[in-house]
């Protein structure tokens, strides 16, 4: 007999309350632990593959909703599936309307924690089903504490966090048991019957506890125990569902314009959902003289099993509202951006930024990792075009594109500064060895291509030294410094190869490609004092050629370090 049906009697003590209420939120803070070990080892075991699948929303409309409510199923968060594609969004790894879809489906996808908890209700004469899956916390807990394999642990990681749902589940419906033995809390809740003010209700607590999960469970288990009738349980978990913006909504802030618009296509999918069901349940009560309503229906449906009652109806909700609002995918996205409009300026697109990554993408390592990877990649391409375009002036004399090129530098700068604070959090996440190994490589490639970044200023240092003493290299010397940079771009071109794709016959052209420009270089070298020796060229213009010479080795050194580093992050780990 559960430990609070001893309490029965017609009134509880105020030790009882006090129980009850403590019981409660204990129910509450086990059942959110509960959700986050499920959905973080879940994520670990399964993010490889919901990265491939996010790949996949294309251009159709069902898939991004297929892969919203299978990604929320398995990590149990539709919270988390809203901030990932925030991040995506955010990251430019995804349209706006595929963003939409995703998130439709995440909120099919958060019915499966209702229908568990449902699940967990049954089997009152029997051993119940909460009792034999509250047992699972115990044998996760043991696969963790005994297992030495990574695997093994996540799944031990996943199997606890599954049982600890139902043991948090047990202690919230024994409070809800207590509390509906109480007269005075019946006859406040009776009179709480009005479905706006419950929707309020449900909205503020779950923005409040912002898991919207939470607020169903309880709203399932006040209705089984007696606390609160179905039809108060609906209008409840219609609450949630708009509560459960707030995620979104504070995931949106301070991000892009394109996640801010994210987040609220996720309110306004919500509300409207929840608008036309009421809209509907007032019809239907007015119609019935208040006979029929969702409660009455979902009963006729569903006899004589209170907690399927309210599990079915929060997924035909989320079901039908998806059916329902699809179609205007693309009508909600021009309306969004209507309401929050691009309000980009020439500064604003010179300003240094980030491409390919965001916070929110620390909630899925491996893809944080692939667009660490991808923001490197497009430093290493904005430090190759400084280069070019520091040979072109420093060839022509001709400063028209300083302006691109400064701001290029200062981007270098920004990237490498932003980098780097984006891989330290990273690292702190537990991913893959393999994530890992890139990560420490990564720095040091970030700092290669800085560097590379300082040696083309250095070139651009003594165009302007040339020009302020009126001067300028020999044809002879400008031809070997084109050769040189045909060599080092062609050297790029290889280096990117191998690491994009860490591709090891690429990296030992490159190694190939490296020593010609060593040799190049020395050539350069002796051609230079050959020339100032006869008097072609003066001891300073030969002081700034000897140093551009050197410049292009270094920066031919640190693209081979760039490449080199697969040789690191490509072994495979056991």
């Amino acid at each position: 007999m559960n430990l609070f049906s001893l309490l029965a009697a017609s009134e509880m003590s105020a030790t009882a309350v006090a129980t009850s209420i403590l019981t409660l939120i204990a129910g509450i803070g086990i059942f959110l632990i509960a959700c986050k070990m499920m959905s973080a080892n879940l994520e670990a075991l399964s993010s490889n593959k919901l990265k491939a699948l996010f790949a996949k929303t294309s251009k159709s409309k069902l898939i991004g909703v297929g892969i919203g409510t299978v990604t929320t199923a398995a990590i149990q968060s539709s919270g988390a599936t809203t901030v990932m594609v925030i991040g995506f969004v955010n990251a430019g790894i995804m349209t706006l309307a595929q963003a939409a879809t995703i998130i439709f489906g995440a909120n099919i996808g958060t019915t499966v924690t209702g229908q568990i908890v449902a699940l967990g209700l049954f089997g009152a004469d029997t051993i119940s089903t909460t009792v034999i899956f509250s047992a699972f916390a115990g044998v996760g807990a043991c696969i963790i504490l005994f297992s030495k394999k990574d695997v093994l642990q996540k799944i031990g990681g996943i199997l606890a966090g599954f049982g600890m749902l139902f043991v948090a589940l047990g202690m919230m419906s024994g409070s809800m048991e207590s509390f509906a033995n109480l007269d005075s809390v019946k006859m406040f809740l009776a009179t709480v019957k009005n479905p706006l003010l419950l929707v309020l209700i449900g909205a503020i607590l779950t923005a409040i506890i912002q898991s919207s999960s939470v607020m169903t469970s309880l709203a399932i288990t006040m209705v089984f125990t007696g606390l609160i009738n179905l039809d108060q349980g609906i209008y409840l978990t219609l609450g949630s569902n708009i509560g459960s913006c707030a995620v979104a909504i504070i995931a949106g802030i301070g991000s892009s314009t394109n996640a801010k618009r994210t987040a609220l296509i996720h309110l306004i999918f919500n509300i409207a959902g929840v608008a036309v069901f009421m809209l509907v349940g007032m019809i239907m009560r007015e119609a019935s003289h208040k006979t029929v309503t969702f409660g009455y229906l979902f009963a006729k449906m569903f006899p004589n099993a209170l907690n399927t009652q309210m599990a079915m109806f929060h997924t035909i909700f989320n079901v039908v509202t998806v059916i329902l609002i699809l179609p205007l995918t693309n009508v909600l996205v021009k309306f969004v951006s209507k309401i929050i409009p691009d309000k980009k300026t020439k500064e604003d697109e010179n300003a240094p930024h980030l491409y390919f990554i965001d916070e929110h993408l620390l909630s899925t390592p491996p893809i944080a990792v692939q667009q660490t990877k991808n923001e490197i990649v497009n430093m290493a391409e904005i430090a190759m075009r400084n280069f070019t375009l520091s040979c072109d002036i420093v060839c022509t004399l001709d400063f028209g594109q300083i302006e691109t090129f400064r701001n290029n530098e200062n981007q270098l700068n920004f990237l490498n500064k932003e980098l780097v604070r984006f891989i330290i959090k990273l690292s702190k996440i537990e991913m893959s060895d393999a994530d890992h190994m890139y990560l420490s490589s990564a720095l040091h490639t970030i700092t290669d291509l800085e560097r590379i970044g300082d040696y083309a200023e250095n070139i651009v240092e003594y165009a302007e030294k040339m020009t302020a003493a009126d001067e300028n290299f020999s044809e002879d010397a400008i031809s070997e410094i084109r050769d040189m940079q045909l060599l080092i771009d062609e050297l790029y071109q290889k280096v990117m190869k191998a690491y994009v794709n860490r591709d090891r016959a690429s990296l030992r052209e490159a190694n190939q490609i490296e020593e010609k420009i060593d040799d190049f270089t020395s050539k350069m070298q002796q051609g230079h004092i050959r020339r100032m020796d006869e008097g072609v060229c003066t001891s300073d213009i030969g002081a700034q050629y000897m140093s551009l010479a050197s410049n292009a080795e270094r920066v031919a050194d640190h693209f081979i370090n760039v490449a080199k580093s697969i040789k690191v992050y490509s072994v495979k780990t056991k």
